[in-house]
């Protein structure tokens, strides 16, 4: 393929469904390849969390450091597999279910906005640049524009608290405990918030996927805006 390779940033507010939208891209292109940097992040704080459980005491241990140093300390590594990133830790493949638990979630949140993310994004942004040379980039995690300013697309991913909890709960298979996770969703926008993890920038593209009925009907709304790119 001749034409410029592009890096489409995804994020957006707690449990919209950017992770199943970004899949979803895949499907429609095969020119294209996720990087999951939302995952990677959830890979070192989830293996911080196996020596230190409490929440305070991560708090403590993570403010200021070198986030960077401990994925290598831990033995974190991302592969591209079936154009998708995997993490690894300590040499097995991460489970995305204990990755994306409410308690990994929750102290994601916290972690990432007082850890020093400076050499873990320089380590992102030279895999981007690594894989571009070949594919169309999407990306998806926290910071995006921060990570990668050069991206040819920001698009922030919105939906209403009651949607939002009602697709956690689904994700969760807690159907019966809404308010705790409408509770835990309220308390991770706060944290993203004060993280600055939900700035919006003049270039950012916001899409409400509140009344989609599937991912389709989502991934269809980020499409309007690439078409030229998707069939060029």
């Amino acid at each position: 393929m001749n034409k410029k390779n592009i890096v489409i940033g995804i994020e957006g507010l707690v449990g919209s469904g950017k992770t199943s939208i970004c899949r979803e891209l895949l499907k429609r292109n095969e020119h294209f390849v996720l990087l999951n940097g939302g995952n990677l992040y959830r890979a070192i704080v989830y293996a911080l969390m196996q020596k230190e459980h409490r929440l305070y005491k991560l708090r403590k241990l993570t403010k200021n450091a070198n986030i960077k140093q401990y994925m290598e300390d831990l033995k974190i590594e991302i592969k591209i597999e079936d154009r998708e990133s995997k993490i690894y830790i300590d040499g097995k493949l991460a489970n995305e279910e204990k990755l994306q638990s409410k308690a990994s979630s929750l102290a994601v949140s916290v972690v990432g906005g007082i850890a020093d993310n400076t050499k873990l994004f320089e380590y992102a942004r030279d895999i981007i640049n690594d894989v571009k040379k070949d594919y169309n980039v999407i990306i998806s995690g926290r910071s995006l524009m921060q990570i990668y300013p050069q991206l040819d697309y920001h698009f922030f991913i919105t939906a209403s608290l009651e949607e939002r909890v009602k697709r956690k709960c689904i994700q969760y298979k807690e159907k019966n405990n809404q308010k705790e996770i409408k509770r835990n969703i309220l308390l991770r926008d706060g944290l993203q918030k004060i993280a600055g993890f939900y700035k919006i920038y003049p270039n950012t593209i916001k899409v409400d996927v509140t009344e989609c009925s599937c991912v389709e009907e989502s991934t269809e709304k980020i499409l309007k805006y690439l078409k030229e790119e998707i069939y060029a």
